[in-house]
Parts: C-alpha cells; structure tokens; sequence
C-alpha cells in the first residue's frame, strides 16, 4: 500500500496521541518501535466526533499548534511551539506574503503544500493527521524546522462503501459532504468525495449592511489505485477546491462609521499527485510526482472607514509547483532499518496588486498635512509653495483621486535535497536513531512597480533647500531695500541687476543657509540652539510619502538571486523503562531558506547604497531596507517521556529552540519589511494525557507552556526589541476535553463530546517595550 506521506516510512510506526483510539486502530508491538518523538495522531474516530473540518480546527486539540487566518483567506499561520509560517515577528491582520517560506510543512498524501494558500480546505475522507513538533529533516525535503503536518486520506476500497454527512448551524452554516468508493475490476478502484460549506458572515457591515466572515467553498477529490499484484501499486490523486469569500472584517478600537467595500477573496487550488509503491521483500521503493496550481485574488478595504479614502487595494497571484520524491526504505526483521531518499522542488510564482487613492483622500491628506506641520501647510498651500522649487506646476495634483501604485513580481524557487535516517536497536530497551539531510535552495526574483504619487515622489530635502534659499534671498533684499517684509520675485531681479556685489554676497549666504537647514527637522534646528538654524519644515512630512517611486530588480546592482545550502541532522535515543513507558532525549536541526520581499515593502538594503549611487539607479525618496530576509536556522533539545498503561496514557516534553536568524515580518503601513533577527529561544513544557475512567467514557488534557524571548534583535522594523517576548506566542495554551459513547441497538452508537481550549493573552503586534 502507499506510504501515509512524506514524512512517515514502515520503520516510523505512529505513536498514538493521547486522543481515543480508532476502532480498527491497533497498537503496533511497543519493542519494534524506533525512538519515540513528538507527535499528536489524530485519527478518523477523532476527526469526525470533534468536528475537525479544516486546518484551523486542529488548534482546539493540539495546543502547540497554531493556525490564524485573519487578513485574507490565503494567508493562513501555521505555528509549532511558537515557530511557523506568521513569523517570529508581527504580522498585523495575519497577512503572509507570498514570497514568504514556510516554517511548519504542511503535506497531503505525501505532496509538499508549499504556501499557505495552497494548505486551505475542507475534509472529507481524511484518515489520520500527524501534527510532529520540531525540526523534521531527515523525513522530508523541504522547510520543517518547526514541524510538520501531514494529513492521510483514504485509499480508494475495493469492498463498496461511502458516507455523506451534514450539519447545520447558526448564521445559517450548511455544510455536507461525502464520500463513494469501490472497485472497477480485481486491480482497480476509484472514490470520490466532495462537499460544500457555506455560512452568513458573523460581522455586519453597518455603512453597507454586508456579513463579513462568511463561508463558501466546495472541494471535489478524485483517487485512483492500480494494485496488480502484492508488490506494486499506483496511487493517482486529482483534486480542486474553491473559496470566494468576504473575508476579513476588522473590530473598531474607536467610534465612527465602518467599511462600506466589502474585502472579497477568491481562490482556486487545484493539482494532481501519482504514487508509486514497489516492495521488494525487504525494501520498498516510492516515488512522489506531484503537480499543483494556486490562483486567488483579494480586494481589500484597507483604510477600514466609510470614506472614500482607497478607491482599490486589490491583489493576484498564480503559483505553479512541481514536485519530485523518490524514497527507499528498509522493512528489515533485525535491529536496523533505515530510509533514504532525494527531493525536487520547482515553483513559479507571479503577482500583480494595485492601489489607488479615492475621492477624499486630498481632503483626509489636507487635516494630516495640517496636524504633521502644526497648521503650517495645507495641500493648496504646499502646492503653490513648493511647485516653483519642484520645477512643476502641482495645483491640484498632491494626493489626488486615482494616484496609487502598479506593482508586479515574479518568483523563480528550485531546491533540491537528498536525505536519510536509520533505527537500530540496542538490546531490549535502548533505541538509537539518527538523521541528515542536505537541501540546496536557490531563488530567482524579479520586482517592479509604478508610482504615481506626486507628493511621494519629491524630494523634500532638496526642495526644502530650494525654497529655504528663496526665502533667505527674499527676506535678504527686502532689509537691503528697507522694504517692511520680503522683496518680491520682480524686485529681486531688479536689485540683482543693480547691485550685482551685494546681490552676490545675499546669496552665497542663502546657499549656505539652505544647505545647512535643509538637512534638519524644525525640532532637531531647536535642540541646536542656533538662532540662525530654522529647520527644513518640509520634512516633518516625510512620513505622508505613502506611494514613494520603487526600485525594479534585477538591476546593475542587484541580482535578485539568493542561493541557501544547509547540511542538517536528528538524534535520538530512547530507553524503555519498562512496558508501559519510554524514556527519550533528543537532539535536532533545522533549515528555512531564504524568505522574498514580495511587496511595495521592498527595498534595497544600506550595503547597496554607495554602488547604486554610483551607477546612477538612486533615485528621490529611494528608502533602503531588506529584499529578503536570509535563511533561519534551528536547533533543539528535547527531553520526554510517553507512557501508556491502557486506560491511561501520558506524554510529557521539556524542549528549548533557538533560532539564528530567525526571519521577522513586520506591515509598515504599505508594504511588508522582511528581517533577521539575531537569535530567538523558546522553552516550553508540554503535556499531553487522557484517562478513561469507566467504560464509555473519555477524559483528556493537554497544556503547553512557551517562554520566548528575542535574545538579540537590535535592527527590527520597529526598534530594538532585544530582551522582549516575540508577538503572537501565547504563554500558556490549553486544552481540556469529555466524550462518553452509549452503546445502542444493532451496533449503532450515541456520542457526546465536548471540549475547551483557552490561550492566555497575546500581544498580536510587535511593539517596543513600555508601548502597548
């Protein structure tokens, strides 16, 4: 039979989680098995009784799991112990960029989901979801140093079955599914299975009366298995699922009129897998082949007001995976089994996006100006003063309706690696395991975009350095010509001509006294004390650049290529202390290659500045930044126990992870800002149980505990937030949970389940300390 997925073989039998077993699940001889790790299995029994109907269930029963999708539909957070896909860092609204790399593995069946829009949808013949903790390199071929998720689904049969269910809900939730299976000849079967889900939205929208937060989608899941004989089989998947949702509404923190443009989100994933398992006696061969296709589209209400402030904020995306395994592993009787393998990566992403501002931004950029500078300016006024010094005519064309940004990327990602593990078992108690896994990663990128924010495109150093030199001349000529103010543009002339020296004298002055303001905020002339040093005003409104003019790469200077390469490796040791328990200590680390600058966020880095000065690519407002972020490594140490003494089971974990250059993502108003942090540790406690204290019933408790801190990040988007605890990482996550079962005529059953999760308060957006 195929093998589960990626990230399992024959001698990585599954440790059951602490959740009730499946009927037909029976519990493997505990002597043949390899050293124990951290796993959560979450089976079928477990899987319909809780409900579990996509990704984001899954965090109400492991705790060390979390999934947000807040932002858009296609952005979902996956994270393990408090690493994952959202980043150390702070993501407001949950958004993930698509150049973004993940750091939990999410696999269906085997095949790599390498973004998160391709992780979402719904279940329907699912038979068994892993969640394993920790660094996973030695079991599958990309991006695991947090953990992996993988997800079995069902073999088609060859005895007839199916199943459809539905259920129903408030805000009128209807979901159905189901599933048919059964044979076409001796040596092949087919199934199918499909659903649909749909629900009002749980916030209204009181400027238009939309429901935001809604449900639609469908899913429709086509297999094929080929066995004929014992030793082969061929495993053909095709799937496509669908979203086209309003999603996502944001809480008001002050009073005031909400939204009236609905955020609509669209999504198609679709792909197709073939499987081929080959037993040799004592080894199987696998091969993987996999092709997938993620489209989605996403207009967003980003100024979250009723005003017409953003005519459009709208982004797409197209993504094209390719995906190749090839696995050999070892089904030995004696005390070794090993498992090797090689992966291929090959994925093309596109992206375009677009924002224009709408009918009353010049109005809400007119109070910003006049807050920025004190009531000094208001556009008309800026406008008249700066267009001279700017060497344009600007009536009217500061903030107006329609200016925005045009911007497209391209991702070009191609990785490969070659890995392996092995189990040998020393006597009767002691189990050794041991890993490595190489990966080579290399990307191609390209970006550009185009402004047409007039403002955002100036250079208000140099303009302010134009008119403070006017207004110094100006002001110099009205006192040599005892006039009561400034002289006008005509009577400068005129004295220029007439009195040429002293003219001269008047503007080698002005020069200089432009030179040395236009470098200083009024604030900063102040603190100098220098009564001749006013400041450069215009400064103080740097901060209303929204749209500033962006940078296309490749240039002469930058490459837009990054190439990672990574040697990493497991071990294990576990000792049976006796039947019933295990003992483990374990050692690991992982890789997460090089995350991309897909947005108006990216910008060159500082190193580059003297070089794209030089070869003239620096151009006004440039800004300097990151285009990615380098790769993150991680190492863990873990200690832990699993105990199962049949009506009871227990698993208990001590861990510390620490990550060098733990990648930080951070939303800077209009664009994400990629870095790297110095080093970030967590140490955590889990604990995971279940007793059964009378016949039908079921009692089970999960807890971790996470105390994380940035040992050192000096140069994060927001400050120096070396010493404080990463964004997003609950403290303590907790899981409690009750089912009883009543036996019923004719072999049917009444089940009863409930259960509680509880994460303590989490600040969800990265600050400095003190701030809140």
């Amino acid at each position: 039979m195929p093998l589960p997925c990626a990230a399992q073989a024959d001698i990585y039998a599954d440790h059951s989680g602490p959740e009730e077993a499946d009927a037909d699940q029976k519990t493997p001889d505990k002597r043949n098995q390899p050293a124990p790790f951290t796993v959560s299995v979450i089976g079928i029994a477990t899987i319909e009784r809780a409900q579990i109907r996509d990704l984001s269930d899954l965090a109400g029963l492991v705790p060390s799991l979390q999934v947000r999708q807040q932002g858009n539909i296609f952005g979902p957070q996956f994270k393990i112990r408090g690493f994952g896909g959202g980043f150390a860092g702070s993501v407001p609204l949950g958004a993930v960029p698509l150049g973004s790399e993940p750091a939990v593995g999410v696999f269906v069946d085997g095949v790599y989901r390498s973004r998160a829009a391709a992780e979402i949808g719904d279940f329907a013949d699912v038979r068994q979801i892993d969640v394993r903790r920790g660094p996973q390199p030695a079991l599958v071929g990309k991006n695991t140093p947090a953990g992996v998720i993988a997800i079995t689904t069902d073999t088609p049969s060859f005895d007839w079955r199916g199943n459809v269910e539905a259920s129903f809900g408030n805000y009128n939730a209807a979901v159905i599914k189901g599933v048919v299976s059964g044979p076409v000849s001796e040596t092949l079967a087919l199934s199918i299975a499909g659903g649909a889900n749909r629900r009002d939205g749980f916030l209204r929208d009181a400027g238009s009366d939309l429901r935001l937060g809604d449900r639609d989608r469908w899913f429709l899941r086509g297999q094929a298995l080929w066995q004929p004989d014992a030793q082969l089989s061929l495993r053909i998947i095709a799937d496509v699922n669908s979203l086209d949702e309003n999603c996502c509404g944001a809480i008001r923190a002050a009073g005031g009129p909400v939204g009236d443009l609905a955020p609509g989100n669209g999504l198609r994933n679709y792909g197709i897998s073939g499987q081929i398992d080959y037993d040799l006696d004592m080894l199987r061969l696998t091969a993987i082949t996999a092709w997938r296709g993620v489209d989605s589209t996403a207009n967003r209400n980003a100024d979250f007001s009723s005003a017409d402030l953003l005519r459009r904020d709208s982004l797409a995306s197209r993504a094209r995976t390719f995906t190749q395994e090839l696995r050999l592993a070892t089904q030995f009787s004696g005390p070794l089994n090993f498992q090797i393998g090689a992966f291929y990566f090959n994925e093309t992403i596109l992206q375009t996006g677009q924002v224009q501002y709408g009918a009353q931004f010049p109005s809400y950029a007119d109070g910003l100006l006049q807050s920025a500078s004190r009531g000094a300016f208001t556009v008309a006024g800026l406008e008249t003063l700066i267009g001279p010094a700017a060497g344009q005519d600007l009536t009217g064309r500061l903030f107006a309706p329609g200016q925005g940004l045009d911007e497209r990327y391209r991702l070009k990602n191609e990785a490969f690696s070659v890995f392996g593990q092995a189990n040998f078992r020393l006597g009767e108690r002691v189990t050794l395991s041991g890993g490595v896994n190489y990966t080579r990663d290399k990307k191609r990128f390209a970006a550009s975009a185009i402004s047409t924010d007039v403002f955002a495109g100036l250079s208000l150093q140099r303009i302010g350095q134009r008119v403070l030199t006017a207004q110094y001349i100006s002001s110099g000529v009205g006192r040599a010509l005892s006039l009561p103010g400034p002289a006008s543009a005509i009577q400068v002339s005129n004295f220029a001509a007439s009195q040429p020296e002293t003219y001269g004298t008047i503007a080698t002055e002005a020069l200089d006294f432009g030179e040395v303001n236009a470098v200083l905020t009024p604030a900063q002339a102040a603190a100098d004390g220098n009564p001749q040093t006013v400041g450069n005003p215009l400064l103080d409104l740097r901060g209303l650049q929204f749209l500033p003019p962006f940078l296309a790469l490749p240039n002469a200077v930058e490459t837009g290529q990054t190439s990672d390469g990574r040697v990493n490796w497991t071990a294990h040791v576990a000792f049976e202390l006796s039947r019933q328990i295990d003992l483990y200590a374990s050692y690991a680390t992982g890789f997460r290659a090089s995350s991309i600058n897909l947005s108006r966020g990216s910008r060159p880095f500082g190193f580059d500045q003297a070089a794209l000065d030089a070869a003239g690519l620096a151009g006004a407002n440039q800004g300097y930044g990151s285009r990615f972020a380098r790769p993150e490594d991680t190492k863990v140490y873990e200690l832990g126990m699993r105990a199962d003494w049949g009506a009871a089971n227990a698993n208990l974990a001590v861990f510390q992870q620490s990550l060098t250059g733990s990648q930080s993502n951070l939303y800077s108003g209009s664009g994400f800002v990629l870095a790297n942090a110095g080093r970030e540790t967590v140490r955590g406690i889990e604990f995971e149980g279940n007793i059964k204290p009378a016949r039908g019933w079921l009692l089970s408790a999960a807890l971790t505990y996470l105390d994380a801190r940035y040992e050192s990040f000096a140069f994060s988007a927001v400050g120096d937030l070396s010493g404080t605890r990463p964004a997003g990482i609950p403290e303590v996550s907790a899981t409690i949970g009750a089912a009883h079962e009543w036996a019923l005529p004719r072999g049917d059953r009444l089940i009863l389940r409930g259960d509680f999760h509880y994460e303590s308060p989490t600040q969800i957006q990265q600050v400095l300390p003190g701030l809140s």
